[in-house]
C-alpha cells in the first residue's frame, strides 16, 4: 500500500509532502528533502522516530 508523509505532521513549519509506493521509498524521499531543505546530513534517531510515526497510508 502506498504511504505518505508531511513535514507539518512532525511540527515543522514546512509545506513538504511526499508519497511513495512503500515506506522504504518514502524514507528515501524524506531523507533527500531533509538534506536539501533542512540542512540535515543525517536524520537523528529521535527525529526518525517522529517521521516513522507520522507516515500514513495514502
Amino acid at each position: 500500500m502506498a504511504k505518505k508523509f508531511a513535514c507539518r505532521d512532525i511540527g515543522m513549519s514546512c509545506g513538504f509532502e511526499a508519497k511513495a509506493q512503500d515506506e522504504r521509498q518514502l524514507l528515501e524521499k524524506i531523507a533527500q528533502h531533509a538534506k536539501s531543505a533542512h540542512n540535515m546530513g543525517r536524520i537523528d534517531s529521535a527525529t526518525m522516530s517522529k517521521v516513522k510515526a507520522a507516515i500514513k497510508d495514502a
